[in-house]
C-alpha cells in the first residue's frame, strides 16, 4: 500500500471541532492514548494522530476502491445520517428518479399510502438498494450507536473503518479515526476526505 498525500489539514480539522470529545467523565480507558488532554470537563483528541489514522484510512479506500471493491457507509443518528447520505450519493454519484406515473392512476387514499411505505422504505434501506453483495469495507460514523452493524462485521470478516469518540473503544475496528462523533461538522469533514479517496 502506497502512502499518498490527502490534504489534510490540522486547522481545518480544528474549525470543525474534531478534537472535541466526551465529557471526563464518560469515556473509555483505552482511548487514553488519543487523548492529548483535559479542557473545562471534556476531552480534547490528539489531531495528530486523527490525521495520520484518517490518512491510513483514505489509503486503504483508495487501494480498495482502485480494485473495484464495494463500501457501505453506515450512519443512522439523526446528526449523522444527512451527511452519510450525501457521502454516499457523492461516492457513487447517483440520480434518483421517482417514478410516479403508476401512482396517480390509483385512488388518492391508496396512492397516498404506498407512498407513506415508499419513503418509509427508503428512508430504512435506500443505502442498500444497489447492493448485489456483501461490502468489502464498511465505514462507520459512531460506534456506539452502530455497535450492532460492528458486531456483525466482525462476525463476517469485513474490514471495517469506525469515527470513534473518547466513549468508544478503538480496538473493536479495524482502522479507528478518533474523532468528535457528535458535531455535524466534523462527521462531514472526516466523510468529505473518505469520499474523496473512493
Amino acid at each position: 500500500m502506497t502512502r499518498r498525500y490527502w490534504n489534510i489539514n490540522l486547522e481545518e480539522m480544528m474549525q470543525a471541532g474534531v478534537h472535541f470529545g466526551h465529557g471526563t467523565r464518560k469515556w473509555n480507558p483505552r482511548m487514553a492514548p488519543y487523548i492529548s488532554a483535559k479542557r473545562k470537563g471534556i476531552h480534547i483528541t490528539n489531531l495528530t494522530r486523527t490525521a495520520r489514522f484518517l490518512s491510513e484510512a483514505c489509503d486503504l479506500i483508495f487501494d480498495a476502491a482502485s480494485r473495484g471493491k464495494q463500501f457501505l457507509i453506515v450512519g443512522t443518528k439523526n446528526k449523522a445520517a444527512d451527511s452519510v447520505a450525501r457521502a454516499a450519493i457523492k461516492a457513487r454519484d447517483l440520480r434518483t428518479e421517482q417514478k410516479t406515473g403508476r401512482l396517480n392512476r390509483l385512488p388518492k387514499r391508496d396512492a397516498a399510502m404506498l407512498k407513506r411505505q415508499l419513503s418509509h422504505l427508503q428512508t430504512y434501506l435506500g443505502g442498500i438498494k444497489y447492493m448485489t453483495g456483501l461490502p468489502d469495507i464498511v465505514i462507520i460514523v459512531d460506534q456506539q450507536e452502530e455497535y450492532t452493524a460492528l458486531r456483525e462485521c466482525i462476525t463476517l470478516g469485513i474490514p471495517t473503518i469506525c469515527l470513534i469518540d473518547t466513549n468508544c473503544d478503538p480496538d473493536l475496528a479495524d482502522i479507528s479515526i478518533p474523532a468528535n462523533d457528535d458535531a455535524i461538522a466534523s462527521i462531514r469533514l472526516i466523510l468529505n476526505k473518505l469520499v474523496f479517496a473512493i
